[in-house]
């Protein structure tokens, strides 16, 4: 049975007030001892709220938990949004973590189906914006993609790819011989290629990138389809296999395609070179056959 009930006789009149006057107190505590018991409890079984502190100058209501697994303060809706933060003149939610490692403010959704860990909307400013004196403004991390955009991206600084030398495109692979550092031609349309296997073949497009310490920077036509796709380097630095058994490679030394299946030479042949050249060797390669960085210039 309670041990204080409080009964209000007319409209904007307390049930219950505690008042602590002028001493250095709280005007009402409440206490349970109890487990899953609350020491204060606020019902309305009107339109009104259960709970609702006001201060004139400190925070209006304040949660402490010792607890690491629990929550100063939880808000939890059936139906409808469990907390919501309000301000006419500042932000309507503030989250603040004095622990190195650990988020100012964590959204988790932890439906089978889906849903979004943070939303952030904005009628006229940014829906989320992400700022840092010393780190990462933003950092997105995902099983499928990192991030998404859908519409057009500005960026005023510069867009660095780490470990990245070339600009690539997806290309139908017609054999399973070709792989990363592979030279690749034209098979019977423009979208599909295989492995070259003739020398100065004018039909080179370029080679198939992820091979050695590069991998590719921007890749073109990138989508899902049935079919063994890869990145064919267009432009930029990429390894490729070459062949040197009949004369040497030398750094800036042009090249293009070889008899050797998948292989680049040394272009000696001038006349035959036009138009079948891949790129500019970047390392020597005095002679065998080997995998070595080259300069994408097709021409």
């Amino acid at each position: 049975m309670a041990q204080v009930k409080g009964t209000s006789d007319g409209p904007g009149v307390a049930g219950v007030v505690g008042d602590a006057g002028t001493t250095d107190n709280d005007g009402v505590q409440g206490f349970s001892a109890s487990n899953n018991r609350a020491g204060v409890i606020g019902v309305n079984k009107q339109a009104g709220v259960g709970v609702k502190g006001v201060s004139e100058k400190q925070d209006g209501v304040q949660g402490f938990s010792k607890n690491f697994d629990h929550f100063g303060v939880i808000g939890d809706n059936q139906a409808g949004v469990g907390v919501r933060g309000q301000s006419s003149n500042h932000d309507g939610v503030q989250g603040v973590t004095h622990a190195a490692g650990r988020a100012g403010v964590v959204g988790v959704c932890d439906d089978p189906v889906g849903g979004n860990g943070v939303l952030g909307r904005s009628n006229n400013a940014s829906g989320v914006a992400g700022v840092s004196s010393s780190g990462i403004g933003i950092l997105g991390r995902g099983g499928q993609l990192a991030g998404r955009f859908e519409g057009n991206v500005e960026v005023t600084g510069d867009i660095v790819l780490l470990n990245a030398g070339d600009c690539a495109e997806h290309f139908l692979v017609t054999d399973e011989e070709v792989n990363p550092g592979s030279v690749v031609v034209l098979a019977n349309d423009e979208a599909t290629v295989t492995q070259s296997r003739q020398a100065y073949d004018k039909r080179v497009v370029g080679v198939v990138s992820g091979a050695g310490e590069h991998k590719p920077g921007v890749i073109l036509g990138n989508r899902h389809s049935e079919g063994n796709r890869k990145p064919v380097a267009l432009l930029g630095r990429v390894f490729c296999k070459v062949d040197a058994r009949c004369s040497a490679i030398e750094a800036g030394d042009l090249l293009t395609t070889s008899s050797t299946a998948g292989h680049a030479m040394k272009a000696e042949d001038g006349t035959q070179a036009f138009g079948a050249i891949i790129g500019k060797a970047l390392r020597s390669l005095p002679d065998g056959q080997g995998l070595i960085p080259i300069m994408i210039t097709l021409q």
